[in-house]
């Protein structure tokens, strides 16, 4: 028989990942709207410039940024309900305790590959952050100072502001995967189904 890890602790901690999971994600449906929008007015504006009204000058970045941004900021909530892909087919017939730990040792795997993303999209970040001296970027292994700080074609947003923000949603998202291990193994000692 397993131990359950600290199931109050798990509960009250799952109020938390939840509250700062599910904000993320509006943050995100905020964002995919006024992508929407940003779309919609740029058509609109390419259809009738005949009569002065334009497009939406550097359309394209901004929803190249955004779309990453919310992509990251959807993940924390995805991975706290277990909204990935998963194949049903094998587990269907296991017993309650057989499918929790299934989906316990899934949720070791994308706590694996978070962290990867995680860690990835900070030194990406560290690559784009003008910022810093030589001795704090090596204190934070950021790299290399960049010689310029990169930015889009046509608005000149910096590359490292839609890295940073990306980067937040990734952080959350890893922490989400750490909190669904934990949930998950007191789920397999308690024997539910996940």
């Amino acid at each position: 028989m397993q131990i359950e890890i600290a199931p109050r602790a798990e509960q009250r901690t799952g109020l938390l990942i939840e509250r700062l999971a599910r904000g993320l994600a509006y943050v995100g449906g905020v964002i995919l709207i006024a992508l929407a929008l940003i779309t919609l007015v740029s058509i609109i504006g390419r259809w009738i410039n005949a009569y002065g009204i334009r497009s939406i000058q550097g359309d394209y970045e901004l929803v190249e940024a955004g779309c990453a941004i919310a992509v990251f900021a959807f993940l924390p909530w995805c991975q706290l309900n277990r909204g990935h892909v998963r194949v049903d087919l094998f587990t269907n017939g296991l017993p309650a305790r057989g499918r929790a730990f299934t989906a316990w040792v899934g949720d070791v795997l994308i706590a694996a590959v978070s962290f990867m993303i995680m860690w990835r999209l900070y030194l990406g970040f560290g690559e784009k952050w003008p910022y810093f001296s030589d001795a704090w970027r090596d204190r934070l292994s950021m790299g290399y100072k960049p010689f310029f700080a990169e930015t889009t074609y046509e608005l000149e947003i910096p590359i490292w502001i839609p890295f940073g923000l990306s980067l937040i949603g990734a952080s959350v998202f890893f922490a989400v995967s750490l909190y669904t291990v934990w949930r998950g193994w007191n789920q397999i000692a308690r024997g539910e189904a996940a």
